[in-house]
């Protein structure tokens, strides 16, 4: 038997057919950042599925925000690296200066 209600990845499908036109009139360089953004929102399709939301773009959105929030966590973890590094550079310069004099 099969189903009689359409599933959420449906419901996300129909969502992002009602914007194709939306996307093809972005500039080129934006075009693969929408594709983006579903594709996030296709990566919790599951959850959102189990949410049953009566508006299926409300969930589609969270999703979105969930992944640039991972992004964000990403970049800021890198950026403390980053500084890390540099501080200890600078440390160790710092030292090198000392022994000079």
């Amino acid at each position: 038997m099969g189903r009689t209600n359409p599933t959420y990845r449906d419901a996300l499908r129909a969502i992002e057919e009602r914007w194709a036109d939306f996307r093809r009139a972005l500039r080129r360089r934006d075009q693969p950042r929408f594709d983006q953004l579903f594709a996030y929102a296709r990566e919790h399709a599951d959850a959102s599925g189990l949410l049953n939301h009566q508006n299926p773009l409300l969930p589609a959105l969270l999703s979105i925000d969930l992944e640039q929030e991972a992004r964000l966590d990403a970049h800021e973890e890198r950026l403390d690296k980053l500084e890390d590094g540099l501080a200890a550079s600078d440390d160790q310069g710092g030292e090198l200066d000392e022994r000079e004099e």
